[in-house]
């Protein structure tokens, strides 16, 4: 609705201009005519609600699950194109029961788990696991306040087995001695 000012309008009074009438071709106020949309309409409709259902469906982020339960994070997994999935580090240590602290000014997290140790900074490429200096395979980030670690971080920092698998958009995390369902144990040692 368009608001005319009158010259009133130093006073505070003002005056609304009334609401344009519809009005059929022939000019009469009131009647409107149906005109039924055309093939090439209905068409390029239908070709964009196609495209954005699939890419609807197709954008879910990947289910992360450790030693089969499913945890739901703040933020979800990251999966590139190319290259492992990364997952929240702090949802990963918490799940699997690490104490973890963060030092705001040396932007140094600290992750203890029984014996092991591993310190990281997000950005930085080098890490210490009790004490002996690592090189990750991907460098470590912050998505909203999270910081983002490979999958083989995780693998290695907390002698897990971790799997991702692409085509049903799961990541698996399983503890060490924890044996999945269906699975047999190995009794060959």
């Amino acid at each position: 609705m368009s608001v005319s000012r009158s010259p009133s309008a130093a006073t505070g009074a003002h005056r609304t201009a009334p609401a344009p009438v519809a009005k059929a071709r022939d000019g009469a106020p009131g009647r409107l005519r149906f005109v039924a949309p055309s093939l090439r309409m209905l068409t390029t409709t239908v070709c964009i609600a196609t495209v954005a259902a699939a890419i609807g469906a197709l954008s879910h982020p990947a289910a992360l699950r450790i030693d089969g339960q499913r945890v739901i994070t703040d933020v979800p997994p990251v999966i590139p194109a190319k290259g492992e999935a990364f997952v929240p580090l702090r949802a990963i240590a918490d799940t699997l029961g690490a104490d973890t602290s963060y030092d705001a000014k040396t932007g140094t997290i600290e992750l203890i788990r029984g014996n092991d140790t591993l310190r990281m900074r997000a950005g930085d490429r080098i890490a210490t696991l009790n004490g002996q200096r690592m090189l990750l395979k991907q460098v470590p980030f912050a998505v909203r306040g999270r910081t983002m670690v490979g999958l083989s971080l995780v693998a290695e920092a907390f002698g897990t087995k971790v799997r991702y698998d692409k085509a049903r958009a799961k990541i698996d995390v399983t503890s060490p001695g924890l044996v999945e369902a269906g699975a047999q144990a190995d009794d060959s040692q």
